[in-house]
């Protein structure tokens, strides 16, 4: 298939033994959940050991494992990896992924609301979460950037400058006391300030008051920027009277500029909502434009684009689950959205569809003919 994705139907792990090592910057999956019902990969999970809960447990596990390892070997040593997963199997995918991955290399869970509303049937409560888990290759040498510039909005840049810049005030003073005059002497110094003018300088001036770096206990603290930066950016700090619990003092702030879109990236959390990556429904609405309503419970682009954004523009992105094509979609949006290179490898079984469902009604023998169908019509449509 042309253009950024290529597509390979076939067992998962056969193809993967096909591909040479550290070959993929970033693996996406969304691997069956072991919830009993029946679709592609046989999402009942009893194997050979029993009929109840540990036996499945246990076959899925063994199905996974060998998936997972094989994942790993084509994996960059700079890359990382993301698996969507549920409630059924998070704490046993968790402990898998610590012995093949190495729990130094988690980076993190990620709750991602996919189901506002809940699920209304069943007992209990109304499930609307599922999980994201991340893993880098190597931590030490990731290259992952867990933030992004979507998450930047108006409200975290409160002030405005007399140019109508937006800004906030951060502390200039290193909050964190493992950086004190002890481990970072040569920040540790003093500046002048003048509370009335806002002006900062590291030399006296007229009007202007000593100021030294200090914990809100009182004991000494560092500066965040050092002499050369404070003297090269003087626009870029403030000085004013602050009040806090042992009375009213001078301090100095930086001025953080909000900077036009893209230029400015936030910290992701660790909740993900459905209003930010979209859901189940706007993914079904999102394939039935495409395709028509052929898959039940695909994942929204918006996800995927989520991932695809804590990784450089030029990632070679695998997903060897592909199931409807969610992944290669969001990589050819993600391109025509920023000029980036991003390639994404696609694979898939011919796992058939179910009979009466409405991918076979609609003329799709196999579940990989979906994500076929997907992505060559995804590249017809940006082309």
């Amino acid at each position: 298939m042309a253009g950024c994705n290529t597509f390979v139907e076939g067992d998962n792990l056969d193809v993967l033994a096909t591909l040479p090592g550290e070959s993929f910057d970033l693996v996406y999956i969304d691997p069956p959940y072991n919830t009993g019902n029946d679709f592609a990969y046989r999402d009942d999970f009893r194997g050979e050991r029993g009929e109840g809960a540990r036996g499945r447990h246990a076959a899925w596990l063994a199905f996974m494992r060998p998936r997972l390892e094989a994942g790993h070997r084509v994996l960059a040593p700079t890359g990382a990896l993301f698996v969507s997963i549920d409630d059924h199997e998070v704490a046993h995918l968790r402990l898998l992924l610590d012995e093949v991955y190495g729990e130094q290399n988690f980076l993190a869970q990620v709750v991602v609301n996919l189901n506002p509303k809940g699920r209304q049937l069943g007992k209990g409560f109304a499930t609307s979460h599922e999980y994201l888990l991340v893993y880098a290759k190597d931590a030490t040498r990731c290259v992952l950037d867990a933030s992004s510039s979507t998450t930047v909005v108006e409200s975290d840049f409160p002030l405005v400058a007399d140019d109508g810049r937006r800004y906030r005030r951060l502390p200039l003073r290193n909050t964190n006391k493992k950086f004190n005059p002890l481990t970072a002497p040569t920040l540790h110094f003093a500046v002048w300030g003048d509370p009335e003018t806002g002006r900062v300088a590291t030399e006296p001036f007229a009007g202007g008051v000593e100021i030294k770096p200090v914990f809100g206990d009182g004991t000494p603290a560092v500066w965040r920027w050092s002499r050369p930066r404070i003297d090269a950016r003087p626009d870029d700090l403030e000085c004013r009277r602050v009040r806090g619990a042992r009375g009213e003092r001078v301090d100095v702030f930086q001025r953080d500029w909000r900077h036009p879109v893209g230029g400015r990236r936030k910290k992701l959390p660790t909740i993900w909502l459905a209003e930010e990556v979209g859901s189940t429904d706007t993914a079904v609405a999102e394939l039935k434009a495409v395709l028509g309503h052929v898959f039940e419970s695909p994942k929204p682009t918006g996800l995927i684009r989520r991932v695809l954004d804590t990784m450089p523009a030029d990632a070679r992105v695998l997903d060897y689950f592909a199931g409807s094509g969610t992944t290669g979609h969001a990589v050819a949006l993600a391109n025509a959205a920023d000029g980036g290179r991003r390639t994404c490898l696609s694979v898939n079984s011919a796992e058939p569809t179910r009979v009466g469902s409405n991918a076979e009604r609609a003329g799709y023998a196999t579940v990989s003919a979906i994500t076929r169908a997907r992505l060559a019509a995804v590249e017809a449509l940006l082309s």
